[in-house]
């Protein structure tokens, strides 16, 4: 087991990363030193899954669990009202601890409940999706999404420990264990050019889920993401760069009522954008981007680029939380292992990467 320390103003905390670890939740839940119950959140998907595990692991810790439909679509205020009356139907009071267990939804949704709910109660992640492992859960950043876009509305709400355990992906189906790898992808882009090229060696045994090969991309990632966010948790500088792909990334899951892709696969579009916008701004090599792009088609196949306008995804981008008095601004990579915060586009340059990314096909 490796423990990476994350710094935040109200603390720090640990992320425990390791194969097994899981089973220790229960006693680690405990070494927090709460006074309140213990309460499991959650959602049918992962339920089905890991359900009677993790009730064995909680046994006689927990009050209850609480579970909620965790589909990218239902990541809104609706979900976090109903969740919240659960909670006080199931008589959590201001003490209580939840204990979050799925992918990013449920880890996005139980921290907005956690930051809100009796003006603030401790929450626990255990992610179950690479994402999430790699990701979602590390970093406070909570919220839900509105029709105009996505994470419209959210808190900065740090964990009191996060439980990153490679065993919990064994019953991932393959398409969203790929959409993990492309945030992989992106930790090497942003700051890690040994782990990128590490990922361009080692690519096919990840797929095939090798523990080795998956437990140094986790623990490299993890890392990663642990040290950005300890020097900037909210975001006012170097945490930018995690956004890597991400403005063209919100654009495509609003457009497509955040039916059509997996977070990650968005994001995987969201690089291939961005990584053309950069080469067609004089910043980034053809050949950096060539690897890249190669990379990405490596993982498997994407879903196809949206039928929408370029007018369409740049007003989609214009409501994204990063934009500046109406200015786009985009992370741009200046080489592997280096990105650029704060690029104002030329939007005769946007649109026409938007045009040829509709024309492109990522295929493995």
């Amino acid at each position: 087991m490796k423990m990476i320390k994350v710094r935040s103003a109200s603390g720090t905390y640990e992320i425990l990363c390791g194969r097994g670890v899981v089973a220790q939740s229960a006693r680690a839940v405990d070494g927090l030193g709460r006074q309140g119950a213990v309460f499991l959140i959650s959602s049918p998907r992962v339920w089905k899954h890991l359900g009677a595990r993790l009730d064995k692991i909680f046994k006689g810790v927990h009050r209850a669990t609480i579970l909620f439909d965790d589909r990218e679509a239902a990541k809104n205020l609706s979900t976090v009202e109903e969740t919240c009356r659960q909670l006080v139907r199931a008589g959590a009071d201001r003490r209580a601890l939840l204990v979050a267990i799925g992918g990013g939804v449920v880890g996005d949704v139980a921290g907005f409940v956690a930051a809100g709910y009796a003006r603030g109660i401790e929450i626990v992640h255990i992610p179950t999706t690479l994402v999430a492992q790699v990701d979602s859960a590390i970093g406070g950043k909570t919220g839900v999404n509105l029709p105009e876009g996505k994470n419209l509305v959210g808190a900065f709400y740090p964990a009191k420990l996060v439980i990153a355990d490679p065993e919990l992906l064994r019953t991932l189906p393959l398409r969203e264990f790929r959409s993990g790898i492309y945030e992989i992808i992106k930790y090497g882009v942003i700051g890690d050019a040994k782990l990128f090229r590490f990922l361009e060696q080692k690519m096919e045994k990840l797929l095939r889920r090798d523990p080795a090969t998956l437990d140094f991309a986790i623990e490299r990632s993890v890392a990663q993401k642990a040290r950005v966010v300890s020097l900037d948790e909210r975001e006012s500088g170097l945490r930018e760069i995690l956004n890597f792909g991400h403005t063209f990334a919100h654009a495509l899951e609003s457009v497509t009522q955040y039916r059509k892709y997996f977070h990650g696969e968005a994001v995987a579009w969201g690089m291939v954008a961005a990584s053309k916008l950069g080469v067609a701004s004089e910043m980034f090599s053809a050949k950096d981007s060539g690897r890249l792009i190669h990379l990405i088609a490596r993982v498997g196949t994407l879903p196809p680029w949206p039928g929408a306008s370029p007018a369409h995804l740049i007003a989609a981008m214009q409501a994204d939380k990063k934009t500046r008095a109406g200015r786009l601004r985009f992370v741009l990579p200046e080489r592997i292992g280096k990105v650029r915060c704060g690029v104002e586009a030329d939007p005769q340059i946007l649109t026409e990467v938007l045009r040829e990314c509709a024309s492109a096909s990522l295929r493995k």
